[in-house]
């Protein structure tokens, strides 16, 4: 199980580098696959490079490596995948015709302008 503390990092690491609309989906009681996407909007492709090369960076610094070398990167869509954590970096029209958030409705949601609290 992922620790608050290590999602809370995640999630300060993006409002820090100003990424946009900030979700985190809990899927620890609905997937296997991972227990937590964060998914966050960029402005510009290099301002989602920014985020994800931040992400990268600090969660290494604490012992978090990234699986796969970037699995997906285009200028729409960088994923990360830090095995229990997955972090989606989108830009605009990349969120709106992947709608990941409409594909993963079933998961707890928290919006960043809420207070992060993963009880």
């Amino acid at each position: 199980m992922v620790s608050q503390k290590l999602v809370k990092n995640v999630v300060e690491i993006m409002e820090n580098k100003k990424a946009k609309d900030i979700i985190l989906l809990n899927l620890q009681d609905i997937s296997l696959i991972a227990d937590y996407f964060v998914i966050c909007s960029g402005e510009s492709s290099s301002h989602m490079r920014s985020i994800a090369q931040e992400l990268e960076k600090r969660l290494k610094d604490n012992g978090l490596e990234l699986i796969g070398a970037k699995d997906f990167i285009n200028k729409c869509w960088i994923l990360l995948d830090f095995g229990t954590i997955v972090v989606h970096i989108f830009s605009k029209k990349g969120r709106e015709f992947y709608q990941l958030e409409r594909l993963w409705a079933d998961a707890q949601k928290i919006v960043f302008s809420e207070k992060l609290d993963l009880k």
